[in-house]
């Protein structure tokens, strides 16, 4: 039996409610899962992310890797011991290192060869070598190793590269040595290819037993929104019904709510965190560089619809001046905020899911956003 269950509690249209069991406790989804790369969440403490209501967030399989060493973290007693975190874990493989690093990186059948970003050093990460770092590690979800394409890409290539991620999947399901407390999810891939995202499927289907749930990667690499929501429309509901479906790399309010509707249950990105520490933050309104001079003298909350600590406490004026005088806490509190608005926003679509009236709230969410960007 997998160390990572599903339970469906209901759907409304193809958005889904349900819940998630992992040997560390449990996730209500569709969720929002912040990004802690290299052990922590940028600028939060382990605390805060748990204070703002977040039940699982990432690590990074080729960046804990390379610094501190998985080996190191497994003498620690693991990752979520390491970085104090009790809650859920998800590891990326790596496979989207094979993306980002593309002018660092060689691809072959048997893995992938890097330099280093940080020393230049070589290093090689295959299927294999992926998944004994996720053991070390101890995260309650693995991905699989996979190679994410670039866009564009010529079809023939996204066809051959999908097919050794499944070659690749199948050596991550023999490699797994913690099949009892460590589940795996595979990864579909095929681009914006319909045809080659049945393939992809098609093929990691065979080995649906040995999966907890299934992934869409490839997308929100720089394709057209347009393509990115027509893939979605038409893989999601192909993934099977009592498993989790994860979509990679998502992190915009109103994509989370493009992909709730066609039934995705997890996504994640480092989006929230990386604009808030450069002054941007989600408001009801739309997003609101609180660094521009206009809120020099403006002493009213970040977002006025907001119950979050920080819009509870400090003022538009007074985190413009923590950017200015390039303080901390000015990179603190607006990534704590803008946590606090997408984990917030995930709580009402839960709800608005089991009321059978998501449609409605996905309507006005995203009329008094676009509204207030105008």
């Amino acid at each position: 039996m997998s160390p990572v269950q599903f339970e469906l509690y209901n759907t409304d249209g193809r958005a889904r409610v349900g819940k998630i069991t992992t040997p560390h406790g449990e996730i209500e989804t569709p969720v929002f899962m912040p990004v802690g790369t290299q052990a922590t969440v940028k600028t939060m403490t382990p605390e805060e992310v748990k204070e703002i209501g977040s039940k699982i967030l990432l690590g990074n399989t080729y960046h804990l890797h390379l610094r501190p060493g998985d080996e190191l973290i497994a003498k620690a007693g693991g990752l979520h011991k390491f970085m104090n975190w009790d809650m859920p874990i998800l590891t990326d493989s790596g496979g989207f290192q094979v993306f980002s690093l593309g002018n660092l990186r060689n691809i072959t059948e048997e893995g992938v060869n890097f330099a280093s970003h940080i020393s230049g050093a070589k290093l090689f990460i295959s299927p294999e070598k992926s998944i004994e770092i996720q053991n070390n590690l101890g995260s309650d979800i693995m991905m699989v190793f996979d190679e994410c394409p670039p866009h564009p890409a010529e079809k023939e290539y996204i066809k051959q590269s999908l097919q050794r991620t499944s070659r690749w999947a199948k050596r991550c399901i023999d490699a797994n040595k913690n099949k009892d407390s460590q589940g795996l999810f595979g990864i579909v891939q095929g681009g914006v290819f319909e045809d080659l995202r049945d393939l992809s499927l098609k093929e990691l289907l065979e080995y649906k037993n040995d999966f907890s749930g299934f992934a869409i990667g490839g997308l929100s690499v720089g394709e057209p929104k347009e393509d990115m929501y027509r893939i979605l429309k038409y893989i999601t509901p192909k993934l099977p019904e009592d498993m989790p479906r994860y979509l990679m790399g998502v992190g915009e309010p109103l994509d989370i709510l493009e992909a709730v509707s066609e039934g995705i249950d997890m996504m994640d990105c480092v989006l929230p965190t990386r604009i808030g520490r450069h002054g941007t933050v989600f408001t009801r309104t739309g997003k609101l560089v609180v660094k521009n001079a206009k809120y020099k003298e403006d002493f009213t909350p970040m977002d006025e619809e907001c119950d979050c600590y920080v819009c509870k406490h400090y003022t538009r004026g007074y985190i413009r001046h923590l950017f200015k005088a390039n303080e901390i806490l000015g990179m603190r509190l607006a990534t704590y905020h803008n946590l606090y608005f997408l984990q917030k926003m995930m709580s009402e679509v839960r709800l608005a899911i089991k009321e059978n009236r998501f449609e409605g709230y996905k309507k006005d969410f995203i009329e008094k956003y676009k509204e207030g960007q105008k």
